[in-house]
Parts: C-alpha cells; sequence; structure tokens
C-alpha cells in the first residue's frame, strides 16, 4: 500500500522529548516529509511546539488520527497507549510509525498487528539503532558472507545514568525499555531469530530500583536459529559516557562497530595519551540513525515497498525480553518458543 502524495504529511502523537524531537527532525531535515499536526496530553507542550513549527495542534489523539491532512502517524506517546493508536490509525488508513515497545504485553501486541495486516497500512517500529551506519556495516559484512558463518556475536549497552525510578515503574523494567534494542540488534547483525535465552540479572548501581521490581545489571546469552551465540551486557550507569558497541566473529572474519568519540584529537604526552569522551547522551549519539530511519519511512510509504523494520520486528523482542525477565525468575535458559506458546 502506498500513499501517493509529494510531501508525506505526518501528525505526530507525544511530544516529549523523543516525540519533540521525530518532530523536529521531519519537518527540517527529512526531504519528502513534514509535520502537519502534534498532539500531547499536556497541552502547553503542544502548544509550544506546535508554535515552534508552525503547525496545528490537535486537542485530543483521535482528532490528530482523523485529520485529513495526516497521511501517517507517528506514536511517540507511553507504551501503553501504543496499540489503541496503532490501531485507530490503522482503520483511518493511516501509516504508522511507532516507537519501540509496542506493548508490554504479547497478546496486547498482537492484537494490534492483527489489524496492521488485516488494513495492509505501512507500520514501522523505532528500532533506530538498525540505521546506524556503523552498526549498519557489521550487518552488512554477516549479509554478504564477508565474515564467513557467523559464530559469536557480542552487544555491549550501557547507559550513563538510570532512568528515574517512576519511568522504571512503568517501563516493564530493563529488559523491555533497554535490551529490547539489543534483542532486535542480536537478530539484526547475526540475520537469524533468536531461539533460546539466559539471562543473569543484578541491582548493581541504585539499590532503590530493586523496590521496583527491576534490575540495573545484566548478562545475557542468546542461541540463534543458525547456531550463532550472541552474548550482550547491559548497565544502567556507565561513568564514562554512553557506550554502545557490536561486534559479530565469524568463520572467516570479524565485523565490529565502537563508540565515536567527542571529538578526534588526541593529546599525547611523556604521561600518556588522552583523548575525547564517548557522548553522554543517546542523542548525542544516534541524530543520524534517526534521520536515516525517518527516510527509509518516508521511501517505504511513498513507494508501497514494506518498511524494513516491520511487524515481525516490533514482535520477536518482545518475545525475548519477555523470555528474559522468564529467566531470570525461574534461573534456568528458556526458548523463546515457551512465551508464544
Amino acid at each position: 500500500m502506498a500513499i501517493a502524495t509529494e510531501t508525506l504529511r505526518i501528525g505526530v502523537l507525544g511530544v516529549g522529548r523523543i516525540g519533540r524531537m521525530h518532530a523536529e527532525l521531519l519537518e527540517r531535515q527529512v526531504p519528502g516529509a513534514a509535520v502537519s499536526v502534534v498532539y500531547d496530553a499536556y497541552e502547553p507542550v503542544a502548544r509550544e511546539v506546535a508554535a515552534r513549527l508552525g503547525v496545528l495542534a490537535a486537542e485530543t489523539a483521535e482528532e490528530l488520527i482523523a485529520a485529513p491532512e495526516v497521511d501517517a502517524v507517528a506514536i511517540c506517546t507511553p507504551t501503553g497507549f501504543h496499540v489503541d493508536q496503532i490501531i485507530a490509525a490503522a482503520q483511518a488508513g493511516k501509516a504508522v510509525f511507532c516507537e519501540k515497545p509496542v506493548s508490554l504485553d504479547l497478546a496486547t501486541l498482537d492484537r494490534a498487528l492483527t489489524v496492521v495486516a488485516s488494513t495492509g497500512v505501512p507500520f514501522q517500529i523505532g528500532f533506530n539503532r538498525r540505521f546506524d551506519p556503523a552498526h549498519a556495516a557489521v550487518a552488512a559484512a554477516v549479509a554478504d558472507g564477508t565474515v564467513g558463518e557467523p559464530h559469536i556475536a557480542r552487544i555491549t549497552s550501557r547507559d550513563p545514568d538510570p532512568p528515574p525510578l517512576e519511568y522504571a515503574r512503568s517501563s516493564g523494567g530493563l529488559f523491555l525499555d533497554m535490551t529490547i534494542h539489543d534483542f532486535d540488534m542480536a537478530r539484526y547483525v547475526v540475520g537469524s531469530e533468536i531461539e533460546e535465552v539466559y539471562a543473569r540479572a543484578a541491582v548493581r548501581v541504585d539499590p532503590a530500583i530493586a523496590g521496583v521490581g527491576d534490575v540495573d545489571t545484566a548478562v545475557i546469552t542468546l542461541v540463534h536459529e543458525n547456531g550463532c551465540l550472541t552474548t550482550i551486557d547491559n548497565s544502567r550507569r556507565a561513568r564514562y559516557g554512553y557506550d554502545q558497541r557490536v561486534e559479530v566473529f565469524g568463520s572467516e572474519g570479524m565485523a565490529a562497530s565502537g563508540n565515536p568519540l567527542g571529538h578526534t584529537a588526541t593529546v599525547s604526552t611523556a604521561t600518556g595519551t588522552s583523548s575525547a569522551t564517548l557522548p553522554y547522551f543517546f542523542l548525542e549519539r544516534y541524530i543520524p540513525s534517526y534521520l536515516r530511519e525517518w527516510q527509509a519511512f518516508v521511501h517505504a510509504v511513498s513507494t508501497g515497498v514494506p518498511p524494513a523494520v516491520g511487524p515481525r520486528d516490533a514482535r520477536a523482542p518482545l518475545v525475548a525480553g519477555l523470555a528474559a525477565w522468564m529467566s531470570v525468575r525461574e534461573g534456568r535458559p528458556v526458548k523463546t518458543a515457551e512465551v508464544t506458546a
């Protein structure tokens, strides 16, 4: 299903931190796209963003979805609203972009994906790291056979600081709000679905996190359908900055992506060599990938090509995240088939 329009007019639901970033990129830096309407449950924020971009502010989410000047809906609201908004947008014939995760519950997610499938609207899930040029180069080196058969993959994902406790209470916890990106990245760079998850987790950063039923430190081992083994390590606090690294070792070689530094200068003296620190905030690292993500969405919607990161990619990482929580609770490896049974 292609939406034939010279400029894809996008309504942005939720213009908090991530939604505001998306709206500003779409309005100013993505050819072929423009923001037409915004909505936020906190009306002053919606009015402020709308005035800055020179667009309309809807009074309700339903009004934005139904607006004739909206061809596609970007869902950047809290996770609990995603499913109903996806269904409403799909039934209105609007293309859908949704931030991750779609839902914390598999049956609820499947309800939304069933409507997406029945209406045939384009759907893309917001796993922006797939569009990072360095990570994409690793995936390409595996896909084209450069590194041979993948044997081992390693993913490091460490945030500079933990999120507020209020966020942790409703986010689904580390495996569903943070590691979910890494589960998708594992599938992407290895080129194979996850068959088994074994997770060990602890509270090593902030004891208060245990009080909301979450963890802040984890090591996860994955077994892929093609036999590749992946390890993921997560921490909510890396004092040195935002740490994101991916490596795939194969029968013919290795491909890896590292962290960009704040700048490229180094200082060398008799006491050693120093360089700039890592970016401290995820937006500093991933703005180029967000732009590429939107460019891919606009191209898919305008040409009728299925988005590269679609319904299957919304579901599989959630399954892996739920399997990780089950693994921690039960102290054993968990087959992803157990979650979907």
